[in-house]
Parts: C-alpha cells; structure tokens; sequence
C-alpha cells in the first residue's frame, strides 16, 4: 500500500513537472508577444490621441459657425424688425 502511494505520487509529480517546465523557445514566444501587443496598445494611443486632437478643432469649427449662425439670424431679426415698422 505504502509503495503503491509512493509510485502514484511519483507518477504525479513527474507529469507535473514536466507539464510546468517552461523552456527558453517558450519564453522568447512569450516575450515576443507581449512586445507585439505594447506595440499595438502604443499605436492605439497614438490614434486616440490624435482623434481626440480632430474631435476638439471639429467641436471649435462647430461653435465658431453656431456664433456665425446666431449673428445672422439676430442681423435677419433686426431687419425684419425694421422693416415691420416703414
């Protein structure tokens, strides 16, 4: 009985240890990935930055011609006004 444990627990160990050994080609690959995917997070950023630049001079034009907008509806008003009162 005292050996049949002995074996098992020798059979398991040895799976285990086989199975949890990483090797160096392994850690490369690893290592290679997690450089891809800082790359790709990076290049990420980058665009989210540089929409995020394109969204504010967007939201700028758009106030700018809203003013624009404000001043010839209240030009438009004033002489409709004006000419309600000839």
């Amino acid at each position: 009985m005292v050996a049949k444990n002995i074996t098992l627990a020798l059979a398991i160990a040895a799976v285990a240890g086989l199975s949890g050994c990483a090797t160096t080609s392994d850690l490369d690959k690893l290592r290679d990935e997690v450089h891809q995917a800082n790359a790709t997070a990076e290049a990420a950023a980058a665009k989210a930055d540089a929409a995020s630049q394109e969204a504010a001079a967007a939201s700028q034009t758009a106030a700018d011609a809203k003013a624009a907008a404000d001043d010839a509806n209240s030009r438009i008003d004033r002489m409709f006004k004006k000419s309600m009162y000839k």
